[in-house]
C-alpha cells in the first residue's frame, strides 16, 4: 500500500488542516461566486433561511408545552413555554423560562444550548450547555420556579457525558471519569450514582460496559402511573445493546434481544420495538409485555403491531391513555393509536391527510394531550392536536407557502435492482413535463444507518430547483427504514454493494423513462451519503454530469480510528479488524 501524504488531515483541528480547508473554500466560492446565476440564487436561499416561519414545537411536561426557540433577536435561544390548552387552541401564550443569550452574555461564554431534563413531580432540570456546540457540554442544575440555575447544585463538568434523575437528590451520571473509562468510540462506560451534597468524585459506581461497547447511557422510563423505572442501556455496538434495570438490588438484565429498543412504559407494560426476530414474534414488530416479567425468562409478550414487507415503524410515542405509533406504508405515513381497556389491547388508525410524513410533536405519559406534524413535499407543515381518546386530529396551525405549489406533482416510482428487489423513489416535477430525456435533475439518497428518506416540505427544493425547470427526485434505496430493519439490514458491512445497485437501478430507470439522460442528471448525499456519492463517481460516472458530495465518510481504510467512527463500524465492518468490511 502507498504512504497516504494527508494523514496530518486527521489533526482535524490543527492549523495546517484548517488552513487547508479555508483554501480550498476560498477557491470554491470564488468558482461559484462566478457564475452570473450566484446571486439570485444566494439572495433568495437567505431569504428562506432567515424566514421566521417555524411550527413552534417541543414537549410537554406537567402540563404546560415546552419549545426552543431561536431568532434574529434571540440568536442562541430561549427556552420558553405555554399551557397545553394554550398550545392546543394555536394562539399560545409565552413566558421565557431560560435564555441562552442572556446567560452566554452575563457569563461571557459561547455557550450552545444541547437540552434540557425536568423531574416529573419537582421544578428541578438538567440543562445542557455546550462550549461553541462542541460534542462535549456541561450539565447544570436549573430550577423552572426561580428560572435560575441552583446555588450549590449539581454540575456534572465539560465531557461526553449521560446524565438522567434517579430522584431529587440524586443523579445517574455516565462521564469520563480519569483514564480507562471511556470506549473507544469516545463515550462511557461507567455509570455512577451521584448524591446531592457530595462531590463528583464521591459517586458510587451501579454498573460498567467494556471499552469495546459503543458506550454507556443511563435511562429514566415514566410510567402512566408516575413510576419511574431506571435503566443503563450498554450498547455493545450500534445497532445492538443490552438493558439492565437498576431499580433492584444489583443490576438485573431486561429480557429483550440485542437488537431491540425499549420505547417507553404504558400502563405496567414494557413497550419495545425487534429490530430482529425473537421468540417467534417477527422483526420489525411492537412488543409489550409486563414491565414486573422484564427478568423472566419467559415474558409473556403480546405483539400490538406487525408490519409486513412494506410497512415500517419509524417512532412510538406514549400518552397517559395510548400509545401513538408513527410508520410508513410504502414510504407513505400514518399514525396507530394502541390503547388497553378492559385487559384487551385495541387498535385505530387517527384520520391525517394521506400520502405525506407524519412525526411526533410532543406527548408525556402523564398526559392526555398530544401533538404530531404533518408534510408532503408539496404541502408546508401543519401542526395537529391529538386529543384525548380522539382517532382524528384538529389542524392547529400550518406554516406558510415558501414557493406556489400549484404546478408542480409528486409521482412515485419502482427501479429493479440486480438482485430484482423493487426500489421505490419519488419524482417532484412540473405537471406539464415532458418525458423527452432532457429534463435538469437532481438525484439524492442516503442509504445507511436505517435512516428514512420520506416526504418533506423543502422552499429551498421548491424555489431554488422547481421554480428553476428542475426535477428533484429521493431514492429510497436499501440502507435506509423505510420498510423496517431488514430494509436497513440487507445492506450491512460487506453487503453493501446491495445499497449503491439500488442507486444505480434509480438513475438507470429515470433514464428509461425519459425523465432525464446522463448529460441532464446531477446526485447529491452527505454523510454516508457522501459515501454513496464516492461510490456512484467510481462505479458508475458514465450515468451523471454532475455530483454533490457533502461531509463524506470516504476513508473507509482508517474511519474506524478517526473521532466516533468506531462507532460506525456495525454499519460497515472495519478493514483494520478480523471480520472487516470489504471496499466496494
Amino acid at each position: 500500500m502507498t504512504e497516504d501524504t494527508h494523514l496530518w488531515l486527521e489533526e482535524v483541528e490543527s492549523d495546517r488542516a484548517l488552513a487547508w480547508v479555508r483554501e480550498h473554500n476560498e477557491r470554491s466560492l470564488a468558482q461559484l461566486e462566478s457564475d452570473p446565476r450566484f446571486a439570485a440564487l444566494h439572495t433568495d436561499a437567505l431569504a428562506l433561511a432567515n424566514s421566521r416561519d417555524r411550527l413552534p414545537t417541543g414537549g410537554i411536561f406537567e402540563g404546560h408545552y415546552y419549545n426552543f426557540w431561536q431568532d434574529e433577536t434571540h440568536v442562541r435561544g430561549i427556552y420558553r413555554r405555554t399551557t397545553v390548552a394554550q398550545f392546543a387552541s394555536g394562539n399560545p401564550i409565552w413566558e421565557t423560562v431560560l435564555d441562552v443569550d442572556a446567560i452566554a452574555a452575563a457569563e461571557n461564554a459561547n455557550w450552545v444550548f444541547k437540552g434540557i431534563d425536568c423531574l416529573e413531580g419537582s421544578t428541578r432540570c438538567l440543562v445542557s450547555l455546550s462550549d461553541g456546540g462542541k460534542d462535549a457540554s456541561t450539565y447544570r442544575e436549573f430550577d423552572l420556579a426561580t428560572r435560575s440555575f441552583v446555588a450549590d447544585g449539581f454540575v456534572v463538568p465539560e465531557a461526553k457525558s449521560g446524565v438522567a434523575w434517579l430522584d431529587q437528590n440524586t443523579l445517574l451520571v455516565a462521564t469520563d471519569w480519569g483514564p480507562g473509562t471511556m470506549t473507544e468510540s469516545g463515550y462511557p462506560f461507567v455509570l455512577k450514582r451521584w448524591t446531592r451534597g457530595t462531590p463528583l468524585t464521591s459517586a458510587t459506581e451501579i454498573i460498567r460496559g467494556q471499552a469495546s461497547d459503543v458506550g454507556l447511557f443511563a435511562g429514566v422510563y415514566q410510567d402512566t402511573d408516575g413510576r419511574r423505572i431506571p435503566i443503563a442501556i450498554e450498547a455493545n455496538t450500534f445497532f445492538e445493546s443490552e438493558n439492565w434495570r437498576l431499580d433492584t438490588a444489583a443490576p438485573q438484565r431486561v429480557n429483550l434481544p440485542a437488537k431491540s429498543s425499549i420505547q417507553g412504559l404504558y400502563q405496567g407494560y414494557l413497550i419495545a420495538t425487534l429490530q430482529e426476530a425473537w421468540r417467534g414474534h417477527p422483526q420489525g414488530a411492537l412488543i409489550a409485555y409486563p414491565a414486573s416479567e422484564s427478568g423472566s425468562e419467559n415474558p409473556n409478550v403480546t405483539v400490538l403491531f406487525a408490519p409486513n414487507a412494506r410497512q415500517s415503524i419509524e417512532g412510538v410515542s406514549i400518552t397517559h391513555d395510548a400509545i401513538i405509533l408513527a410508520g410508513y406504508e410504502n414510504v407513505r405515513g400514518r399514525l396507530l393509536r394502541i390503547a388497553r381497556t378492559s385487559d384487551s389491547w385495541t387498535t385505530t388508525t387517527i384520520a391525517l391527510p394521506e400520502n405525506g410524513s407524519v412525526t411526533m410533536a410532543g406527548s408525556s405519559p402523564t398526559d392526555g394531550a398530544a401533538f404530531a406534524v404533518f408534510e408532503d413535499f408539496l404541502t408546508p407543515d401543519t401542526l395537529y392536536a391529538l386529543e384525548q381518546n380522539a382517532t382524528s386530529a384538529r389542524a392547529i396551525r400550518s406554516l406558510p407557502a415558501q414557493f406556489d405549489a400549484s404546478p408542480y406533482v409528486t409521482e412515485q416510482f419502482e427501479a429493479v435492482s440486480a438482485d430484482g428487489t423493487r426500489v421505490p423513489y419519488f419524482v417532484l416535477h412540473r405537471r406539464d413535463m415532458p418525458f423527452n430525456g432532457e429534463n435538469p435533475t437532481l438525484l439524492y439518497a442516503y442509504g445507511g444507518f436505517q435512516v428514512s428518506m420520506t416526504p418533506g416540505y423543502s422552499p429551498n427544493i421548491g424555489k431554488l430547483w422547481l421554480d428553476r425547470s428542475g426535477v428533484y427526485v429521493i431514492a429510497n434505496i436499501r440502507g435506509g427504514g423505510e420498510f423496517g430493519p431488514a430494509w436497513h439490514q440487507a445492506g450491512l458491512r460487506t453487503n453493501r454493494q446491495v445499497i449503491y445497485d439500488d442507486f444505480y437501478a434509480v438513475e438507470r430507470d429515470l433514464v428509461a423513462r425519459r425523465i432525464t439522460s446522463p448529460r441532464r442528471l446531477g446526485i447529491m448525499g452527505g454523510s454516508n451519503g457522501g459515501l454513496l456519492m464516492g461510490v456512484m463517481l467510481n462505479q458508475h460516472p458514465e450515468m451523471i454530469n454532475a455530483a454533490v458530495v457533502q461531509v463524506p465518510l470516504l476513508d473507509m481504510l482508517r474511519y474506524d480510528q478517526l473521532l466516533a467512527g468506531a462507532s460506525w463500524v456495525d454499519e460497515y465492518g472495519s478493514p483494520s479488524r478480523s471480520g472487516g468490511a470489504r471496499i466496494p
